[in-house]
């Protein structure tokens, strides 16, 4: 029955690869579909590595899409394993043309590259990057995560990527490609994935660091992205810089608290970005005000320093820098980060999530613009 071969193999073209996001059928993971005069069909799946994480998935999801349907009355699916020479093929589609380990996020990519930065440690600047991320994703963009904060590493346990015992979901890897893992649709990759306990220590100094970031921009498939965010860590150091001299068309986050203290570290950060030639975009202030019952506002640290921010960082540019928001202190937020279950999701209509979603929606919609930007144009 060729006709319901073919209206099967049609079907299985909505089936995505849980981990490169792409149907499997443009992935050529799909061979012969055969069907019998009973309607009993026999689909061929060929995973990329022995051992794919995402197998269970796949089968599942193809048995289904073929039960589907109408006509075929049972399915089998023969599982098997790419040879060398289909991977090569595959990872070579994925790259589009591209060479292996070149960076993928540079002057001519359409990604908008947001880097969070703070100028210190504690101000939920990670937390804030994973919720937003989230958020982003709920919009139906496509969003991932570099975790640049090497020696902080976080974003896995916020956004559920580990294990009970807190070891962090390792990628996958076709040949010279890494696959990141996905939570709540956004594609994450951290030095976190890479080490055998959430105890390890990185103690890397300035050219291990480097490295690390050009391969987690270069090595890692993150496909067609809308929104890439870097979560960097606090200060102004060799991360930071090496982030500069990467995506120097990244734009820059700046996460502050409302303390003073806090607000005159955070500008350093800003400026740094600046110097390496990112533009300022926004500034976050985390940590506001908690609301009481009595409906008075408890301001455990201050007020205004997101504000002072702002302002003392839009004199460098031509146009201002905004406070983006000023995200309130909410104990939601600290547990849903402690079990890797984003605010935005499960508590939407906290205080709280509602200032990380105005965030979202602010960021969402901006667009990158041509200045230096290749336009695929030739004189003829």
């Amino acid at each position: 029955m060729p006709d319901l071969a073919g209206a099967v193999r049609l079907a299985l073209s909505r089936v995505l690869d849980p981990e490169i996001r792409k149907p499997i059928t443009d992935l050529d993971m799909v061979g012969d579909v055969s069907a019998d005069a009973d309607g009993a069909v026999t689909v061929a799946v060929k995973l990329t590595i022995v051992g794919c994480p995402a197998a269970d998935t796949i089968e599942r999801d193809v048995r289904a899409a073929a039960a589907s349907v109408p006509g075929v009355r049972a399915v089998a699916v023969d599982v098997s394993v790419m040879s060398r020479e289909e991977r090569a093929a595959l990872t070579a589609k994925l790259r589009g043309g591209r060479a292996a380990r070149v960076q993928q996020f540079g002057a001519d990519s359409l990604t908008r590259v947001y880097a969070v930065t703070s100028g210190k440690g504690g101000v939920g600047k990670s937390t804030l990057t994973a919720n937003l991320a989230v958020a982003l994703a709920e919009r139906g963009l496509r969003v991932g995560i570099v975790d640049a904060d090497v020696h902080g590493f976080s974003i896995p346990g916020l956004l559920g990527l580990t294990d009970a015992d807190g070891v962090a979901q390792r990628p996958t890897r076709v040949d010279d490609m890494i696959l990141p893992p996905v939570a709540y649709g956004v594609k994450v990759v951290s030095i976190g994935m890479f080490v055998d306990s959430p105890e390890a220590a990185v103690a890397w100094r300035g050219p291990m660091l480097h490295r690390t970031i050009q391969q987690f921009l270069s090595d890692v498939y993150f496909g067609d992205l809308d929104v890439l965010l870097l979560d960097l860590p606090p200060g102004t150091g060799d991360v930071a810089i090496s982030v500069g001299q990467l995506l120097p068309n990244a734009e820059v986050v700046v996460v502050t608290t409302p303390q003073a203290a806090a607000a005159d570290v955070a500008v350093r950060s800003g400026v740094v970005a600046r110097q390496t030639g990112q533009r300022v975009v926004g500034v976050i202030e985390n940590m506001a005000g908690l609301r009481q019952p009595d409906g008075s506002v408890l301001e455990l640290f201050g007020s205004g320093g997101g504000a002072e921010v702002a302002r003392r960082l839009s004199a460098g540019q031509d146009a201002p820098v905004p406070l983006l928001a000023s995200v309130p202190l909410s104990v939601a937020l600290r547990s849903g980060g402690d079990a890797g279950a984003p605010i935005v999701i499960t508590d939407p209509t906290d205080p709280a999530a509602r200032s990380i979603r105005s965030i979202a929606d602010r960021l969402a919609v901006r667009e990158r613009g041509l200045a230096g930007r290749k336009l695929g144009l030739s004189v003829v």
